[in-house]
């Protein structure tokens, strides 16, 4: 009998762990990386733009719905339920009761309206402000024409109303850490100082920032998820330079790197790194967009012969050591619209001189693409584009700018074409909204692609009854975005953490591999910082 005791105590405790993800008794430090350069800007996430600050932000605060990598979607952070209205309007939410702020004082409705008002103000230049536009009033605000949103209702101290001016999926915008849920009293008469010591919901409270070096983060006591965050302590070493992070990363001192380009392939051989990585096709498409404009581009059989003449498989193997997934369209593979039935466009020489012949342009022509120095997506990629369209007589001249200089050619059409990657998540619909005939170049659709087919095929993805129906709709557009080819179709992003092997929980987050939730990572015993 005791043996048998034994065994069903030994199942229970392994079930609970299980069910748990991690024994809550973790604790210790974790050391991660903010790779992204050589310090922070701000820790005020409605006042930054930087994937670096939210890298850090995202576990001090939280928002109302968060991104959940596992099932590749938001889902509910600060409410436990929400209510939809019929015509997908109107969105009642039930906030969480034990939501509590680092200073201690319990979150309600008050915050959430005052946060996103914050955020709407003209002064306050939040990059969030296009998360929250589509909330009814938001854009009286905008403008200041006034100072409150008039879709955002109190009904109680944790009840919210909020209304709609378009039936969307709201949670892929406020999922997002820039339109983080703040207490007033902590910024109001101190923005300078919250900027730089941030009081927020999330797992981990703000203890120092070492300007260049470091920003330290402890365990909130308070966090509404009981038992978690699980580890104690969470230090965010800046460091931009890939062989300095390696050389960390090797020696024990970071518990997980990022993985570039010139690291995969060695990792991969590596008996004690290879089987501790995870990564993530990023939503992120990498492509050359062609200037409708240019007289060669305006022709789909020359666009099709440039996707055909190019080999980008081998592109991807030799030149980014298959730190990439070969394009498929424009929805990467992470997307929840991405159609597994639809293939790249073939690497077809014959087939690419015989559209080429068709369009009258046999004895080719000469085109310049303008690109920033991204060894992935840069100047490097279009010179290796050189040989493949030389074979059908097409001549391209790279031309380097820096990223700002390489928006704005974008933005006003003066181009003949760019290579950029262009974000292509999380919410498959607005992604393929940037190419809606009636979005303008200033907006994202750069190539001024046009289809009424393509917007008729959007216009009823958001009038669609159910999500299955939704869906089908978005990849029919998908669809004839391809098969239109405003594009070269490279590649969708991949991207790779390494962590240790004491390390649980790193997940394959698809909006940025970055934006790390530390909630449920656990480390065991055998850390150097248990």
């Amino acid at each position: 009998m005791k043996n048998i005791g034994t065994l069903l105590l030994a199942a229970v405790t392994a079930l609970l762990v299980t069910a748990g993800g991690a024994s809550a008794s973790s604790g210790g430090t974790f050391v991660f990386c903010a790779p992204y350069g050589g310090d922070l800007f701000s820790l005020d996430m409605h006042k930054t733009s930087r994937t670096q600050d939210y890298i850090v932000g995202l576990n001090i605060n939280r928002s109302l719905y968060k991104w959940d990598a596992d099932q590749s979607k938001p889902v509910l952070a600060l409410a436990t339920d929400v209510k939809i209205s019929a015509d997908r309007k109107v969105y009642t939410f039930s906030l969480r009761n034990n939501v509590k702020f680092h200073n201690g004082r319990t979150m309600t409705a008050d915050d959430v309206i005052w946060s996103y008002n914050r955020i709407a103000q003209p002064e306050t230049s939040s990059s969030a402000a296009s998360y929250i536009a589509n909330i009814e009033g938001a854009d009286a605000v905008m403008t200041g024409k006034t100072k409150t949103i008039s879709g955002l209702k109190k009904i109680d101290d944790f009840t919210l109303e909020m209304t709609l001016k378009h039936p969307v999926d709201i949670g892929y915008a406020l999922c997002k850490v820039e339109a983080a849920i703040v207490p007033r009293e902590a910024i109001e008469g101190r923005e300078a100082e919250f900027s730089i010591n941030p009081v927020g919901c999330g797992p981990f409270k703000f203890v120092k920032w070492v300007r260049g070096s470091e920003v330290i983060l402890e365990k909130f006591d308070g966090y509404f998820e009981a038992g978690k965050p699980y580890i104690d302590k969470l230090v965010y070493k800046i460091m931009p330079e890939g062989a300095a992070r390696d050389i960390a990363f090797r020696s024990g001192e970071l518990d997980a790197n990022i993985v570039g380009a010139s690291q995969y392939p060695i990792y991969l051989r590596d008996p004690q790194i290879k089987d501790n990585m995870i990564e993530v096709a990023e939503m992120y498409t990498r492509l050359i967009g062609f200037n409708s404009e240019f007289k060669p581009f305006a022709d789909l059989r020359v666009r099709k012969a440039i996707n055909h003449a190019i080999n980008a498989e081998l592109i991807i193997r030799k030149l980014l050591k298959n730190k990439a997934v070969l394009a498929t369209g424009f929805l990467p593979t992470s997307s929840p619209a991405y159609d597994t039935a639809m293939k790249g466009y073939e690497y077809n020489l014959t087939k690419a001189k015989a559209l080429m012949k068709e369009a009258g342009y046999a004895d080719g022509f000469t085109f310049e693409c303008i690109a920033t120095a991204n060894k992935s997506w840069g100047v490097g990629i279009v010179e290796a584009l050189i040989p493949f369209l030389k074979r059908i007589n097409i001549t391209i001249k790279p031309q380097q700018l820096e990223g700002a200089a390489l928006g704005e050619r974008c933005r006003t059409g003066k181009f003949d074409a760019f290579i950029w990657s262009n974000e292509s998540g999380p919410d498959p619909l607005e992604t393929l909204n940037r190419y809606r005939s009636t979005t303008p170049r200033s907006a994202g659709n750069y190539t001024a692609y046009a289809n009424p087919k393509y917007d008729k095929a959007l216009d009823m993805a958001a009038t669609a009854k159910t999500p299955a129906e939704k869906l089908e709709w978005v990849k029919k557009a998908n669809r004839i975005l391809f098969e239109d080819a405003p594009f070269w179709f490279f590649n969708y992003n991949k991207a790779i953490i390494a962590y240790q092997p004491w390390v649980k929980g790193i997940k394959p987050v698809a909006i940025e591999m970055m934006l790390q939730d530390f909630t449920n990572v656990t480390i065991d015993d055998s850390s150097p910082r248990k």
